[in-house]
């Protein structure tokens, strides 16, 4: 069986947005277009659809790097801040909108926030098949053309 290590990221990220977008419990929340997505960058999300290639791409995190929580997802999207003259410095990404996206996953059944053990969320067996799958449909494809 084709695993998510199997393809690439970017191609599996593009394909589980697509498949996200269809999932009634995950849509773009009405003030999501007018935020930034951290203090790291200057502007708002220029891509429609940019709100389930960030699901995409949290589940594929949680898929691979296990238990993993919102501070260690806002360490992974974030990045340099640009600041003039003065030398960069990190920053990280937002904590709202990565809570936001972890709920809707949560509330779809492909994330699990298990009561005992490490805390941070964990990838649900909904969650493993639905990027699984997706990995075999991407493998197949490639396969094909």
């Amino acid at each position: 069986m084709t695993t998510v290590y199997d393809v690439p990221p970017d191609e599996l990220v593009k394909l589980a947005a697509e498949k996200l977008k269809t999932n009634k419990t995950i849509s773009m929340p009405k003030w999501a277009m007018e935020v930034k997505k951290g203090a790291n960058k200057e502007l708002p999300p220029l891509s429609e659809d940019w709100w389930w290639v960030r699901c995409a791409s949290v589940l594929r995190q949680i898929y691979i790097h296990g238990p993993v929580g919102v501070s260690r997802l806002r360490t992974y999207y974030g990045s340099r801040v640009r600041r003039g003259a003065k030398p960069e410095r990190f920053r990280k990404a937002s904590g709202k909108l990565i809570r936001g996206v972890l709920l809707q996953l949560e509330q779809a059944g492909y994330v699990i926030n298990p009561e005992t053990g490490r805390r941070g969320r964990v990838i649900s067996s909904a969650g493993q098949k639905f990027l699984d799958n997706a990995a075999h449909e991407l493998k197949e494809q490639k396969k094909k053309g």
